[in-house]
């Protein structure tokens, strides 16, 4: 199976501006935000959706939602930031390796569009 761009970007097959790692994830700057700080954290394991993910893939789940708030805070989110994953082209998913959206730095509204 072709690898997905975000696993390139993991590999450092293709350019990205990481801003975080560790052994089970790596949060890079979306290339088109949505917010003054947007970055995407993404699992090394290839997931492709959140429906996909698996009981075997808890720990990992957990370990997402665990990293970004310190991803949200190095970047001067503070406790204040939006956390998205999208699930499936419907719902806006364009690459289909799991990953949650960080958004920050701007007042958001309620409901998101």
């Amino acid at each position: 199976m072709a690898k997905t761009l975000f696993e390139k970007i993991i590999d450092r097959e293709i350019a990205g501006t990481i801003v975080y790692e560790d052994e089970q994830c790596v949060a890079f700057k979306d290339i088109n935000p949505g917010a003054p700080v947007h970055v995407l954290l993404v699992p090394r394991k290839p997931i492709p959706t959140l429906a996909a993910a698996t009981a075997e893939d808890k720990a990992l789940l957990g370990h997402l939602m665990l990293t970004a708030p310190k991803v949200a805070a190095q970047l001067g989110c503070g406790d204040a930031f939006r956390v998205v994953v999208n699930n499936g082209a419907g719902a806006g998913q364009s690459v289909f390796h799991l990953h949650l959206h960080i958004l920050g730095g701007r007042a958001f509204k309620w409901p998101p569009g």
